[in-house]
């Protein structure tokens, strides 16, 4: 399997090399050639596989450059340090299913593609002999599973932007309380959007990333949503056996567009008639859903919400999306991207906002409807959401379809969002693990969201 640039701007290249890769050097991002075909008789041989077997099978399609029993290996210590051996269990409480995908070192949905990649860069670090700092930006949940998934990792500095008083408490105390000398926080005085845009711009220089040896950690690796992919055929699979059908829907709150597209992924291997329904979740921050709704994809300020980790207007992962819309034509795309960057918004005719209705359908969610949501599904069930988790939940259930089962992704522990819990039910639920980082030490070193500010403190401090 090779990999291409959504702009068209470079040669085919390996799966190692587009990890390393990250970004693409034409700015682009990264793609398989194609997607691959799942056959009914393929799908009923994965259908009692475990988690870390399926994952195995899947990105075996697409991982063509790791020996065999080298890729068996680097599942199983990614997986080996989640605390539920089904790694993401369903649960199925009223009129859905609840895909919990919160139980991995940091309690979110990014441990799962995050503690395979900080794998697979030591592996292929320790194969060349060469080093890397890694970049990354993130709205609460990226930064601290990536810095999980590399801290005390052997020739890797990582280096986390997070826009400064933006996110939890506990997703702050994740990061900064890391003091390990390899983990480099940096608070910056913005917004996600401003530190995603400082990533890009300090990724777009080629001369200064092939300097510094940068890797990327957000979902514009592709390897972050090819391990997305997995749980869905999972999910899929779980629920196809328990409610004896051929069909399900999911709801996928989302922010960047990364798990929702993960989603569309793995719907393009089984086919629509088996992942049917992509319902597509946003809070205020509703660039997305007004895209999905109405073919509107331009910019806003960011919101501020009890679902911080979704408060996000620039959605990195829609290029990838955008490829396909325009048919995988590479100078279209680049055409659409530009257009965006100088005039904040997009336009769709016809026959694209068609094929858009088809692919997704969307709900925006609201705070009140959150809490609201929490407090209605702690009462009806006893089982407590977190924010996110909640406007998926809010989505699924005005959007479930008569006789479909739907899965919701859960995609943080509530534990994580103790204020927003608290306003809806009364009280925290805060597991050990997080109790623990109350009164520890943290470093952090607050920067104003300016590129050249950023640069110079990777130049000071990455690892040659």
């Amino acid at each position: 399997m090779k990999y291409i640039s959504t702009q068209g701007g470079i040669s085919p290249v390996s799966f190692k090399e587009a990890v390393m890769m990250g970004l693409a050097t034409d700015g682009g991002l990264l793609l398989p050639e194609s997607l691959p075909s799942i056959s009914d008789s393929r799908l009923n041989q994965w259908r009692n596989l475990k988690y870390q077997e399926l994952a195995y099978e899947i990105f075996s399609l697409y991982i063509d450059d790791i020996a065999q029993n080298d890729l068996r290996e680097l599942i199983t210590r990614s997986y080996s340090t989640f605390n539920h051996p089904e790694i993401t269990p369903l649960v199925q409480l009223n009129d859905i299913h609840i895909l919990e995908l919160f139980h991995g070192p940091t309690l979110a949905f990014k441990d799962i593609a995050l503690q395979f990649l900080g794998n697979v860069f030591e592996y292929l670090l320790q194969k060349s002999g060469s080093t890397m700092n890694i970049l990354g930006a993130t709205s609460g949940d990226t930064g601290s599973a990536a810095i999980y998934g590399v801290r005390g990792k052997k020739n890797i500095n990582i280096f986390i932007l997070h826009p400064y008083k933006r996110v939890s408490p506990i997703q702050e105390l994740q990061m900064t309380s890391v003091l390990d000398a390899n983990v480099f926080n940096i608070a910056i005085r913005g917004t996600f959007d401003d530190g995603q845009a400082i990533v890009k711009a300090v990724f777009n220089d080629i001369d200064f990333k092939e300097k510094y040896n940068l890797g990327a950690v957000n979902s514009i690796n592709w390897a972050r949503v090819l391990a997305q992919v997995v749980y869905y055929v999972y999910a899929y699979l779980r629920v196809c056996r328990a409610a004896d059908t051929n069909v399900v829907d999911f709801s996928i709150p989302t922010g960047n567009f990364g798990d929702i597209f993960a989603g569309y992924v793995a719907r393009e291997m089984l086919g629509r008639e088996k992942i049917s329904q992509l319902i597509l979740a946003t809070n205020e921050n509703d660039i997305l859903s007004r895209f999905v709704q109405r073919g509107d994809y331009s910019k806003s300020e960011v919101v501020p919400t009890v679902s911080p980790s979704m408060d996000i207007q620039l959605a990195s992962n829609f290029e990838r999306y955008l490829y396909y819309l325009n048919d995988a034509d590479p100078i279209k795309t680049k055409t659409d991207i530009a257009e965006f960057a100088s005039e904040g918004k997009l336009s769709f005719d016809d026959t694209a906002f068609r094929r858009i209705q088809t692919d997704f359908s969307s709900q925006r969610v609201d705070e009140s409807e959150t809490i609201d949501t929490i407090r209605k599904f702690y009462n009806n069930s006893g089982y407590v959401l977190d924010p996110h988790t909640a406007v998926g939940v809010c989505a699924a259930l005005n959007k479930k379809r008569a006789n479909v089962p739907v899965v919701s992704l859960a995609t943080a522990h509530p534990g994580k969002f103790g204020d927003a819990v608290s306003r809806a039910i009364g009280e925290r639920q805060l597991p050990e693990s997080l109790k623990n980082l109350v009164g520890k030490k943290t470093r952090c070193t607050v920067l104003n969201a300016d590129l050249r500010e950023i640069k110079e403190f990777v130049q000071k401090n990455a690892i040659s």
